[in-house]
């Protein structure tokens, strides 16, 4: 599931880079039947939004597979200058 969620999210986005990390392990016994992940999408197309807004198109572009084979998700989404200041590339000039 962790490369399917990967790809969808690089496809729909034209995303540059994408990190599915796959945390089921930490929430084994407590009655889920779905996968819990945690995802970074940075993508132009975030550019203007809000974060929720990002989010929510994260959650929609997973839609039919929320409750289902995912239980939980927790998404952090960045535009690549975002990105860059996150990561500490120093300002996001383009460089």
């Amino acid at each position: 599931m962790q490369r399917e969620i990967e790809q969808r999210l690089r496809e729909r986005f034209a995303a540059v880079h994408v990190e599915v990390e796959d945390e089921s392990h930490l929430h084994a016994g407590h009655g889920a039947t779905g996968g819990h992940y945690r995802a970074v999408v940075v993508s132009e197309r975030f550019a203007g939004l809000s974060r929720v807004a990002a989010q929510r198109l994260v959650y929609a572009a997973l839609g039919e597979w929320m409750d289902g084979p995912i239980h939980a998700l927790a998404v952090r989404t960045f535009t690549p200058a975002q990105w860059r200041a996150e990561r500490g590339a120093g300002p996001a000039s383009g460089r």
